[in-house]
């Protein structure tokens, strides 16, 4: 019992001086900007029909259960401005972090993994190539940047079918759906929402890049890695949102 929470701790260690790692080089020169862009257009524009998809079903859905329950106090109108607020606040977030660390969790820790127990990387090394900074940075990056615009795609296409499932229902018009969900929204809900959706994508990077950086075991291992590279992007995100949500809280006390 007691070497296992030792293994645990000192595992919790080392991935967080890698955390350190990434980001200090992430903010040092030399960059490498074609890898980046690269990784943005396999991590970020790939994704985008599966954010776009889902971010669709979620609104309908949420539409019809808001309307469920805000039918029995006569307040439908409130709706689109209910729904706004659920998907900018923690939904669309929420929901997008995990599927991008089923997606992009799993693509990283796969891809590093194979390349990690076929001498790849070692190669790589060879020829004087900083592996860390053109393996694991640029794809902590393009993690980065790539959340906040993907949720910001969830969201929209979420409204988009909370609006298809209001005019299906009430005939609402378009311009009418969107200024009733706008009016309450501000930067006091973007902002947190969309740092929130940074720190997500650090997590997503990091943990998937640390274990297929370390992945043993040949292609078995590099299966095992794809697997708990979802399964640990997921459980470290769910986590860190619990805390960023008070952290919010605290910030923003009137939004609470």
């Amino acid at each position: 019992m007691k070497e296992g929470v030792i293994r645990f701790l000192e595992g919790v260690g080392h991935a967080a001086r890698f955390a350190g790692r990434a980001l200090t080089q992430a903010v040092r020169p030399p960059y490498e900007p074609a890898e980046t862009w690269r990784q943005l257009f396999e991590l970020g524009v790939r994704s985008v029909p599966l954010i776009a998809a889902a971010g669709f079903a979620v609104g309908v859905v949420l539409s019809l259960h808001t309307r469920a329950s805000l039918a029995r106090f006569g307040a439908e109108a409130l709706i689109p401005a209910g729904l706004a607020i659920a998907l900018v606040r923690e939904t669309g977030p929420l929901t997008a972090g995990l599927l991008l660390s089923g997606r992009i969790g799993a693509g990283i820790g796969a891809e590093l993994g194979a390349m990690k127990v076929t001498e790849q990387i070692d190669a790589l090394e060879a020829l004087a190539v900083d592996s860390f900074r053109y393996l694991v940075v640029t794809r902590v990056v393009a993690c980065i940047i790539a959340l906040p615009i993907l949720t910001t795609v969830m969201n929209f296409t979420g409204l988009l079918g909370g609006f298809t499932a209001e005019a299906a229902i009430t005939g609402i018009g378009f311009e009418a759906y969107f200024r009733q969900a706008f009016y309450p929204i501000d930067f006091a809900d973007l902002v947190p929402a969309t740092l929130k959706t940074m720190v997500f994508g650090f997590i997503i990077g990091t943990v998937s890049s640390y274990l297929g950086i370390n992945t043993t075991g040949g292609t078995e291992g590099v299966g095992r890695t794809a697997t708990r590279s979802v399964v640990m992007s997921s459980i470290v995100l769910i986590t860190t949102n619990v805390l960023l949500v008070r952290i919010i809280f605290f910030l923003f006390p009137q939004r609470e």
